[in-house]
């Protein structure tokens, strides 16, 4: 087994060298092995782990919670996916109510904030009296 330098894993996993350091003192990767002449030298699987970690995050995995997928030795990504696939089906429904509110206040005609506030037909919610 070849053993790749920062540089190699970096691009191979389409990240920069800081990421890798960045994972290495937060835990997500192992500490490398040293060449002679003191550069880290990953295993080849660290780019798969690295574009894992990438991937879950693209899903809304936050790295605590990437961490503790990575470190559990029984399954769990099912049951964490079904918890973040109810957040994020409660964060689209809260952004439907943003975006009804602001059409509402583009139909509305809605130039000014305070002076929308003062009128009757204010979609904007919270604002009118």
């Amino acid at each position: 087994m070849t053993a790749l330098r920062t540089g190699e894993v970096a691009s191979a996993a389409g990240v920069n060298r800081e990421t890798l350091r960045y994972y290495e003192r937060v835990g997500l990767l192992a500490r490398p092995e040293r060449s002679l002449g003191g550069h880290r030298l990953y295993p080849r699987e660290t780019v798969t782990v690295i574009r894992v970690i990438k991937s879950a995050q693209r899903l809304g995995f936050a790295l605590d919670e990437v961490a503790e997928l990575l470190g559990s030795r029984r399954p769990g990504l099912r049951e964490r996916a079904e918890v973040k696939l109810g957040e994020v089906e409660a964060k689209i429904a809260d952004l439907e109510v943003v975006r009804e509110a602001l059409r509402a206040a583009i139909s509305a005609g809605c130039d000014d904030l305070v002076t929308c506030s003062h009128t009757p037909a204010c979609p904007l919610p919270g604002i009118s009296s």
